[in-house]
């Protein structure tokens, strides 16, 4: 793991309007961290701690309301709205507790697509994906559509589709919370190769205590606060 420096939050708040307009309901309370390059964090606590809205900040998808979230010493949320979208195309990976593919196309396919989205040429990011896919065990798989493909298959599809534009870092929110345990374990090993050997960051929200067993730190969440 890096000691460099890669992401800061700074007094990060987030609020939301109560549903009754009386009000707003407080969701991130003041959150201060750093994050470091190549590192796996994971983040842990109740369901309603915030850990979701915190991970929804850190990709740049909602801005706070207060507080800041700096890569590399940049004020992302100083960007206008369209360069927070190429940002996050180009500088971040989400990985979802469902892996929204495509069903239409391939798994090949469905992890070239960011990269198409990115102006990347066709050849170059289906390369891309070939490569990703062999790193994550599905080259044999590759042609096969999400429906062929077990769970764990999908969300390893998901995983390398993430990490096509070589993002900074790679956000997955319950990654494991709709595999059963060996593809859990499984999906946890390919998440620790890859980022030992390319010295990607995760942060990853979960209520997997063997995942968080192994993160480089574990965060607990409550109240909008982290402990």
């Amino acid at each position: 793991m890096s000691d460099t420096l890669l992401i800061q939050t700074r007094d990060l708040h987030k609020d939301y309007p109560q549903p009754s307009g009386d009000g707003v309901l407080q969701v991130l309370k003041g959150i201060d961290l750093s994050i470091n390059r190549g590192e796996i964090i994971a983040v842990v606590g109740p369901s309603g701690a915030g850990k979701s809205t915190l991970l929804h900040m850190l990709g740049v998808l909602d801005r706070p309301t207060r507080g800041a979230v700096l890569y590399n010493g940049e004020d992302v949320f100083a960007l206008r709205d369209d360069e927070l979208a190429h940002f996050r195309n180009k500088r971040v990976g989400f990985v979802f507790q469902f892996h929204h593919l495509l069903p239409e196309f391939t798994a090949r396919e469905n992890t070239a697509i960011p990269a198409l989205m990115a102006g990347v040429k066709m050849r170059d990011a289906l390369a891309r994906a070939d490569e990703l896919l062999a790193e994550v065990g599905l080259s044999a798989r590759a042609e096969h559509k999400p429906s062929e493909l077990s769970g764990g298959e999908q969300q390893r599809v998901a995983v390398a589709r993430a990490l096509v534009n070589k993002p900074d870092v790679i956000l997955a929110d319950e990654p494991t919370g709709n595999l059963d345990s060996a593809n859990a374990d499984m999906l946890h090993d390919v998440l620790w190769n890859l980022s030992r050997k390319t010295q990607q960051t995760f942060v990853i929200v979960t209520h997997n205590e063997s995942l968080a067993r192994r993160a480089d730190r574990a965060l607990t969440m409550r109240d909008g606060r982290i402990e």
